[in-house]
């Protein structure tokens, strides 16, 4: 399938040379006072697109969202979505997996919940937690019933290949993938933390868990680093999208999904000849 993966000061390379110590968490062009309006332009587009996607019904979309907690993923998921109709979007979120989960491959609970063609889907936390969080806890790796010895030099690497060779797989057969790295930085993490602390409405919000996991921060960053770079590629690219600030960090999002969704030139079905002598014989008993 013909995918162009939109161009983006965001984008991570196709090369392995991404850094995340070199990556912004704020944005690094100016001129963005109307992101909320273009935001919103964007969301409009999408759910113009989403329409066609669904009569078309050759073609889905999967986008993956990663990130370290209190960094929008929600909130994200829900500008951006704003509008679009309900019946063409599903949104996934996955946690730790059951133990229904655990008796098959670690690809299966997410492969089942891919998106049909002429649907949105959406991964909030997706795969990519096998070779994130239980790279940071390898401990994990002990309830999942693997084969023989599990070897941690190797796991990561053979795992990241499974995950670019079944996206790749995708992409022949139809599927638009976009993933998106939302990056905060460790001092707006702490102020989110705080805010849900502070402010009642937000109390329900805050894990003890997200205290002691931002104490493996450095190695959550190599882990994103490590996984980015073995599995951005052209018919599944990264974005590594600033995350401080929440408004531009969805105007960006949303534009990156707009412009992926053109470049396959999505178009309304034309009707054959046998349809449109279908649609006179129907028009005619109407009238």
């Amino acid at each position: 399938m013909t995918f162009d993966a939109p161009e983006s000061p965001y984008l991570v390379p196709f090369d392995g040379s991404f850094r995340v110590k070199d990556a912004s968490t704020t944005p690094i062009t100016k001129g963005h006072l109307h992101r909320k309006k273009h935001r919103k332009e964007a969301t409009s587009n999408l759910n113009k697109l989403q329409r066609v996607l669904a009569a078309g019904d050759r073609h889905s979309v999967l986008i993956v969202f990663q990130a370290m907690d209190a960094a929008g993923k929600d909130s994200t998921i829900r500008a951006v979505m704003q509008g679009v109709d309900p019946s063409g979007c599903q949104v996934f979120s996955f946690k730790k997996p059951s133990s229904q989960e655990l008796d098959h491959d670690f690809l299966w609970r997410t492969t089942r919940s891919l998106p049909e063609r002429g649907r949105i889907g959406i991964f909030n936390r997706s795969q990519y937690e096998e070779v994130l969080v239980v790279r940071v806890h390898p401990q994990i790796l002990t309830a999942q019933k693997l084969p023989g010895e599990i070897n941690l030099d190797t796991i990561w690497d053979d795992r990241l290949q499974s995950i670019r060779e079944q996206e790749e797989h995708l992409a022949r057969n139809g599927t638009v993938i976009l993933k998106f790295w939302l990056n905060v930085s460790k001092d707006e993490q702490k102020k989110r933390f705080l805010s849900r602390l502070d402010q009642a409405d937000k109390n329900w919000k805050f894990e003890p868990r997200d205290v002691v996991e931002r104490r493996h921060w450095d190695a959550y960053m190599h882990a994103y680093e490590q996984a980015l770079n073995a599995t951005s590629r052209p018919w599944a690219p990264w974005y590594a999208i600033p995350a401080d600030s929440k408004p531009y960090m969805q105007a960006r999002v949303a534009s990156i999904i707009v412009d992926a969704l053109h470049s396959i030139g999505l178009k309304y079905p034309t009707p054959s000849d046998e349809d449109r002598a279908e649609f006179e014989s129907a028009r005619a008993e109407l009238t």
